[in-house]
């Protein structure tokens, strides 16, 4: 059953006028300003579209079933990847990650797609371009990020956390192969659950790429692109854990 139509008048009218201290560092203020039904090869969804004063970018949630008050919701937050996305390059595999997991999602009885205009990673599509250039001669995805003067991973999730607090969500079962994402979101104050791998067999042109998150970004995948499991160097997330127990073991 998906949202009805008195939930989502609640929820508009609740938004029209929100305003909070914000998430995160930057004080992120976040409102529903628009909900409409989507079918799609991939299933009946209804589509969110958020406002946000921080990046004026128009960040959209897809939405499978009732998701208010709901606990466990299986959730994948993709970033926009333009050139993966709608042109199906073969240099990484945020394609069939964002089908693969509105796929599964289409299957369920609840769960959301956040899709996030954070695209290369955080650094815009220019500099994206500038990146490819640099690995077109040698340089992984991370040192390319780096030569150009950013972080290997410029995304911020302080958006992702308000738009599934504006969503009402309790807690989820995040889509992904990323432990930072799962920290990240969870010192923002999201209750992440459970992880759900999310593994997509390399190609012989992403291959460099998925090893290079394997080993220099500590994604939870081996080079075949199957789900690597935690070792006993690796520092878990445990339930009960707080926000502050869980920065620390980025530290």
């Amino acid at each position: 059953m998906s949202l009805s139509q008195m939930k989502i008048k609640e929820l508009l009218d609740e938004n029209r006028a929100h305003e909070c201290e914000g998430f995160g560092e930057s004080n992120v203020c976040v409102r529903i300003a628009a909900i409409a039904d989507l079918p799609s090869r991939f299933g009946d969804f209804q589509v969110v579209a958020f406002y946000n004063n921080r990046d004026n970018k128009e960040h959209a949630a897809f939405v499978k079933g009732d998701i208010c008050g709901a606990e466990d919701v299986p959730v994948r937050v993709h970033s926009e990847c333009l050139t993966g996305d709608a042109i199906g390059s073969l240099r990484c595999d945020c394609r069939d990650q964002l089908e693969s997991a509105l796929t599964k999602i289409g299957r369920m009885d609840k769960g959301i797609l956040l899709y996030m205009r954070q695209e290369g990673r955080g650094i815009g599509f220019t500099n994206k371009a500038r990146a490819y250039g640099l690995q077109d001669h040698g340089y992984d995805t991370v040192d390319a990020n780096l030569a150009l003067g950013f972080r290997d991973d410029e995304r911020e999730y302080s958006v992702a956390a308000h738009m599934l607090f504006s969503l009402k969500v309790k807690s989820i079962q995040l889509m992904t192969n990323n432990p930072n994402k799962i920290n990240n979101l969870t010192q923002l104050g999201v209750v992440v659950s459970k992880r759900i791998p999310h593994i997509i067999p390399p190609n012989e042109h992403n291959q460099f790429y998925l090893e290079t998150k394997a080993t220099k970004s500590g994604h939870l995948m081996d080079f075949q692109g199957k789900e690597r499991l935690l070792e006993q160097g690796d520092r878990p997330i445990v339930e009960g854990m707080t926000p502050e127990q869980i920065a620390a073991l980025q530290n």
